[in-house]
């Protein structure tokens, strides 16, 4: 069985393409240690160091020299807007005292759909819409380094609580 051991850090180097496809939804791209079909059908076994997170985007390197991608498959999810900033961060913050992990956007949230969740969000006023589109939720102020998508910085190894992220890019004043 083909293993995969390893993240690319700069997938780059190895062309433009990679010669296989992992989808995965963030269920099991959370697990550092699973068995899996790329998308040809192969099976593979993926150990790669306890606390990784695997992203969207993100390139590992299988035993046999192969550059394989990461891709994140659409999920069915929630997509929680609210009327105002502060009615979006209450939201966000009894999402978080359930320790439910969140997607965090420019003016919105999203979480797995679960209908309890969506009554309590609906409760406190929010616009709830189920959707299926691909889940990046927050890595979490204790998770480990992740390499992919937009949630990577150089020198921020081991920190997942990066508020800087949201610079004045996404600063809404």
């Amino acid at each position: 069985m083909l293993e995969i051991k390893h993240r690319l850090k700069a997938p780059d180097s190895l062309g433009t393409q990679p010669q296989a496809r992992l989808e995965l939804p963030f269920e099991l791209r959370q697990k550092s240690r699973l068995r899996a079909r790329l998308a040809s059908g192969e099976e593979v076994a993926v150990l790669l160091p306890r606390g990784e997170i695997l992203r969207g985007g993100d390139w590992l390197l299988a035993s046999d020299g192969r550059a394989i991608e990461v891709v994140a498959v659409p999920e069915d999810l929630l997509h929680v807007e609210c009327e105002s900033a502060e009615a979006l961060a209450r939201a966000a913050y009894h999402l978080g005292n359930r320790h439910v992990p969140v997607q965090v956007g420019a003016g919105f949230l999203r979480l797995a759909a679960d209908h309890v969740l969506e009554d309590m969000l609906k409760g406190q006023g929010a616009r709830v819409a189920r959707i299926k589109v691909p889940f990046e939720p927050e890595a979490g102020a204790y998770a480990g380094h992740t390499h992919g998508g937009h949630h990577h910085h150089d020198g921020d190894e081991g920190h997942g609580g990066r508020i800087h992220e949201y610079g004045h890019d996404h600063h809404h004043e």
